[in-house]
């Protein structure tokens, strides 16, 4: 059975030394993206969702490169929110300007995420 392929973007955020940025699946080349926060590489959050929606698109658009794909190939995105009622539209309007071929999507409240981000966010694309 062919195994997995390990994806680390090197102009990416840094991941945390139990994770990977991504893997790709041998049979289908699926890639499937760990969950991003919308850190600098010192794991500071800015301030506000949209800033940290900003940061972690970026940080995706990096690791989707580097496994040979784009946002154009995206298709599902889960999106996790700290605070629905304050933050899904801001965070929406951030959202839209990054997807052109809107992609199936979910996103659901949570209790709290990595370093109190405000949003995280994983997704899994086709290869271009």
């Amino acid at each position: 059975m062919p195994e997995k392929k390990v994806i680390y973007a090197a102009d990416a955020i840094p991941t945390l030394p139990i994770f990977c940025h991504a893997t790709q699946d041998p049979t289908t080349g699926l890639i499937y993206c760990s969950g991003s926060i919308g850190s600098d590489d010192k794991y500071q959050l800015p301030e506000g969702v949209q800033a940290q929606t900003t940061l972690l698109l970026d940080n995706v658009k990096k690791v989707l490169a580097a496994a040979g794909s784009s946002l154009d190939q995206v298709l599902k995105v889960n999106v996790y929110l700290t605070n629905m009622k304050r933050d899904f539209g801001p965070m929406n309007e951030v959202y839209g300007t990054y997807f052109s071929k809107l992609p199936a999507r979910t996103c659901v409240g949570v209790a709290q995420l990595p370093f109190d981000a405000l949003v995280e966010m994983e997704c899994t694309a086709m290869p271009n």
